[in-house]
């Protein structure tokens, strides 16, 4: 797989990595079954652990790249490796169901399925994900993507699943994933808190549609305020877009404040035209994140 951005260190199975690897023989792996073997391993957990209280954290490799899909999978979707790794992982969620369903566990566990960014096609390799794209299109009605502060970088899929438990719902309650850990705590009738994290057990079960009432959000260590409908995003330097992987990151000269109430694709900035509002932000991120801004280039509110 030719390499495109910076994938071009240590080479396994014709696959260039991103840095440089050790271990000999014995470290090296093949990609094609890397997604069944990570399917294994949580099934195998599972059969373990079934007659107790368990937790499992499932971290699937695909669709990340290098797309590198099993060949049971290989040109399947017809959207070129991207479009084949995404049927491979939906597969895998399925397989790892069935087997909940059929241990008897499915009615007692709590899943959880989420992303940990925005999207993003050619990140680093030549696997023809942008040329056989098609009609998809991965970011929805926002605007950027991985690496991003706009929406489409931090608005994640997040779905919770316990049959029998949970009603089919859509919310649109403002969550973080660090909300997790307060939450399943008192789940299980646990003290531990977390100090940045809220206790949103009644959201996740769908029985509130109440979440927090604001959020910073991160992207490549760079930090924005969501707050109800609104979100402000500070000066920052650097480009605005990454050319390589042509996504906007959010990065300008200016405050910029939108409304996602009427605006959910941030076209219009309104940090001009509503100042008290932009104000406010500013107070609520400074209070929340801090003034210690290091590739922040401030500017003075008129």
């Amino acid at each position: 797989m030719k390499w495109h951005t910076g994938h071009k260190n240590t080479i396994v199975n014709g696959i260039p990595r991103i840095g440089f690897m050790k271990g000999g023989e014995a470290a090296k792996w093949k990609d094609i079954d890397m997604a069944d073997q990570f399917l294994a391993e949580a099934k195998d957990y599972v059969y373990e652990h079934k007659d107790k209280p368990f937790f499992l954290y499932y971290s699937m490799q695909q669709p990340h790249v290098p797309r590198t899909p099993h060949p049971r999978f290989k040109g399947k979707s017809g959207l070129g490796p991207r479009g084949d790794v995404i049927m491979e992982a939906d597969w895998c969620i399925g397989e790892f169901i069935k087997t909940l369903e059929t241990e008897g566990i499915l009615e007692n566990t709590l899943i959880i399925f989420s992303s940990d960014n925005g999207p993003v096609l050619n990140d680093g390799y030549y696997d023809d994900a942008v040329e056989k794209l098609g009609k998809h299109t991965p970011w929805g009605s926002f605007r950027g993507g991985k690496y991003s502060l706009f929406e489409a970088g931090t608005h994640v899929p997040f779905i919770t699943y316990w049959k029998g438990t949970i009603q089919p719902k859509i919310s649109d309650a403002l969550v973080s994933q660090l909300d997790l850990l307060s939450s399943l705590a008192t789940l299980v009738d646990s003290n531990i808190k977390g100090k940045d994290s809220d206790n949103l057990l009644n959201t996740f079960l769908g029985k509130s549609d109440t979440g927090r009432d604001e959020l910073v959000i991160e992207a490549t260590t760079r930090t924005a305020l969501r707050k109800g409908n609104w979100i402000m995003i500070p000066p920052y330097k650097g480009d605005a877009i990454i050319e390589s992987v042509n996504i906007e990151i959010g990065n300008s000269k200016e405050y910029q404040l939108y409304n996602l109430e009427n605006d959910k694709g941030q076209q219009i900035n309104l940090a001009k035209t509503n100042n008290k509002k932009l104000e406010e932000m500013i107070a609520v991120f400074e209070t929340t994140r801090g003034t210690d801004y290091d590739e922040i280039e401030l500017i003075e509110l008129k």
